[in-house]
């Protein structure tokens, strides 16, 4: 019975398969083609919503578009293929099959970027096009070469059965090239799988010019690709090349521009690649030259120049700053800061701005900033910045504000220099990359402030001046970077009483909700990270941090041999996560931290705290960790730009505690201990009153240096700003508030 009533539907089918064709009159479809015909229909039927209606896209006319040309046009199609007498029913299935194959590849397709459901006018034309061409035996190349990726991509698959166009190959080949095009980060991996097609060369250049490390990573390789790489006739790729097929090549990187240009040679940097002060040096004067070729009216830009900045950076910590900051104990200056010795000027400007995330507060105040000017014949600070053609001048007078050094910087200028630099420091902010000057700018706010309130009210007024040009020519960087800045500068004059959340639209900078520390079951955790070292600098930070839980009838301490749990025994729950530092060959502490995070991964434990405790070179293996349910950071050391920013881009509302310098125990564990108490008495987080109540604890010496370099979140201006400006270029503008005048 069931056989029957099929037969009876593919009849019926068979008769009334044309109805779909609304101006067209039925036609009568062989019964061994119904179900080809019906397939095609489904692929049609994907198209339509409940109502039978085509809604791909909230733009009208495209879907009007889909439905002419997906329905309408391909029921047509239908009905030709199956009237035409002068097919046999194998070419009749097969170009159904064609069809059926169009439609799913537009079904499956048409939400992706390549592809689009606006490719619909385009793609039934196109294949009618290629069905003709291809029932001649002729090849459907030039009708992929004359369409979108898209269309071209869909329709190479709808000729390939039961035998292949003679196009298929070379149309193949030919959407590699249009898929490169779309999608040029990809080329290279593109053509290692495919290094002999004919437009390999010039995607090789195109690659070069676009991503060089990547481009010497694959010169690298041992095979076609490679070798192609290594033979290419032009001058930057073959430059790659050379440096690629070298132990040293990534040290020739920060030199590429003056090597292509022929002012150095691969052998001047051999000479002194080896050499920690010659290297450093020579790349110095490599950066002085590229800053100066960013001056008007050139602008030109050297190429590879953020290879030679990282560079410059790291031989800058790695070498002298950790030396000189590892000596700091030693109170014979001669000894700690021997390293220093034979350094130009300029040399010692470089590691105190690249280094800045590291440096040391006596690092830079006692050893680097009195040997810049000691080692000039003039020793103005002028004179200074314009050697370096003021290369990273708004980061260096914001190292000067922090570590008060500025009115000495300024006293060193000629009259009425100092204003232009000031006036400089504060100008064109809207014209930078990034945000990262900005935020210096930001930063420096607060020092200046406290030591010189006529220079600050100067930055203000200049502020003020920049935010109405912006806003004038509509310039939104600008006009939200300075509007921000005028906020921050009046929030600074505690008499004014601003809400920084309510003008900035950000949360509360000035304390943190108890129970938006705590996660689904009540409970708030926190995670401690500790790094072993050779000084026992992390050991001790270790012993010192247990010794506030050991022994105490409120907390319980369970440990293993890679990480201890603490937690409250009554009352309020929280929770307290600590690696050991493992000081081995073989980073057993990084295997520590990892063993306890992936525990904590597994019970679903999310900490909302997150503290780093050791030397500023690890912070980049807490960073891998901090997640995005942090809403407290102690960085206790390192407190740069790219570490707020990589924090804030992991967790936008985190506050975050970080010093200008590697913290120590001495004050840690006090701000620990003070937030611990606002938890277990579950009152929210007062950083003002919190931070009152701590600099009343370090009133004198060494302990209140120390404790100075520590900025609350409240007085974190850079991280403030980060946060205000991202959520206004987001579209929520932050307001102007009442007292700027305006």
């Amino acid at each position: 019975m069931k056989k029957h009533l099929l037969a009876c539907f593919a009849v019926l089918l068979a008769f009334c398969v044309a109805a779909v064709a609304q101006n067209e009159p039925p036609y009568k479809v062989s019964m061994d083609r119904v179900l080809w015909h019906d397939n095609v229909d489904k692929q049609q039927k994907r198209l339509l919503n409940e109502a039978g209606e085509v809604k791909l896209s909230p733009d009208p006319s495209i879907n009007t578009q889909v439905a002419q040309s997906m329905i309408k046009k391909v029921d047509n199609l239908q009905r030709r293929n199956e009237l035409d007498t002068s097919l046999n029913t194998n070419i009749k299935k097969k170009y159904l099959r064609s069809l059926e194959t169009m439609l799913k590849g537009f079904n499956e397709n048409w939400p992706k970027a390549d592809y689009t459901a606006a490719i619909a006018p385009a793609l039934v034309p196109a294949f009618e096009e290629a069905m003709g061409r291809d029932l001649k035996n002729e090849s459907i190349k030039p009708v992929i070469d004359v369409n979108p990726y898209g269309v071209g991509k869909i329709l190479v698959e709808c000729f390939l059965y039961p035998s292949e166009n003679p196009g298929v190959a070379a149309s193949r080949t030919e959407l590699l090239r249009k898929y490169c095009g779309l999608h040029q980060d990809e080329i290279l991996s593109v053509l290692r799988a495919n290094p002999n097609v004919y437009f390999a060369d010039s995607l090789v250049k195109v690659a070069a010019y676009r991503d060089i490390p990547k481009l010497y990573d694959y010169a690298q390789a041992r095979n076609t690709l490679g070798t192609r790489i290594r033979n290419h006739p032009d001058t930057l790729v073959r430059m790659i090349a050379t440096m690629a097929n070298s132990k040293s090549g990534r040290l020739y990187f920060p030199f590429l521009e003056n090597l292509l240009r022929g002012k150095i040679t691969l052998a001047d940097i051999d000479r002194v690649k080896d050499d920690n002060v010659g290297y450093y040096r020579l790349m110095v004067q490599t950066r002085i030259e590229y800053a100066g070729r960013l001056l008007p009216p050139g602008r030109d830009t050297a190429r590879e120049m953020k290879s030679l900045t990282a560079m410059m950076a790291r031989k800058a910590k790695e070498y002298f700053i950790r030396e000189i900051n590892a000596l700091h104990s030693v109170e014979n200056e001669n000894v700690r800061f021997k390293r220093l010795e034979g350094l130009t000027a300029q040399e010692l400007y470089y590691l105190a701005v690249l280094g800045e995330d590291e440096v040391y507060t006596s690092s830079f105040v006692k050893g680097i900033y009195p040997r810049i000017f000691q080692r000039m014949q003039v020793p103005k600070g002028d004179s200074l910045l314009m050697t370096v053609n003021g290369d990273y001048f708004r980061k260096f007078i914001k190292m000067c504000a922090g570590y008060n050094t500025l009115n000495d910087f300024l006293s060193r200028m000629e009259k009425g220099n100092d204003n232009v630099l000031m006036k400089a420091f504060v100008i064109g902010l809207e014209k930078t990359e990034g945000t990262e000057e900005a935020v210096d700018v930001a930063d420096s706010y607060s020092s200046i402030m406290d030591k010189n309130p006529q220079l600050a009210a100067f930055i203000e007024q200049e502020a003020t001046a920049n935010y109405h040009k912006n806003n004038t020519v509509h310039n939104k960087k600008g006009t939200v970077i300075y509007n921000i800045l005028q906020v921050l500068f009046r929030s600074a004059d505690t008499t004014q009483k601003l809400d920084l959340s309510k003008l900035l639209g950000i949360p509360p900078v000035y304390t943190v909700d108890n129970s938006s520390l705590r996660d689904d079951s009540g409970r708030i955790v926190m995670q401690v990270f500790f790094y072993g070292d050779e000084d026992k600098d992390g050991q001790n930070s270790y012993a010192s941090f247990m010794g506030s839980f050991r022994n105490r009838s409120d907390w319980k301490v369970v440990e293993n041999k890679q990480w201890v749990a603490i937690s409250t025994t009554k009352g309020r729950k929280i929770m307290i996560y600590a690696n050991k530092p493992l000081y081995t060959e073989n980073d057993a502490d990084e295997a520590a931290i990892t063993a306890l995070s992936d525990y904590l991964f597994d019970k679903k434990l999310k900490p909302s705290i997150f503290v780093h405790r050791g030397h500023s070179y690890h912070v980049k293996s807490t960073m891998k960790r901090i997640m995005p349910s942090a809403r407290i950071v102690i960085l206790g050391s390192c407190g740069g730009y790219n570490n707020i920013n990589e924090v804030l881009n992991i967790s936008q509302d985190a506050h975050i505690i970080s010093s200008k310098q590697t913290g120590t125990m001495h004050v840690n564990e006090p701000i620990i201990q003070a937030i611990n108490s606002s938890l277990l008495s579950g009152r929210n987080i007062d950083w003002v009153n919190m931070w009152r109540e701590l600099t009343s604890k370090f009133t004198t010496g060494d302990a209140k240096e120390k404790f100075d370099d520590y900025i609350p979140p409240y007085k974190n201006l850079g991280a403030i700003f980060i946060k205000a400006y991202n959520k206004a270029m987001a579209g929520n503008e932050a307001t102007v508030p009442a007292t700027s005048g305006q």
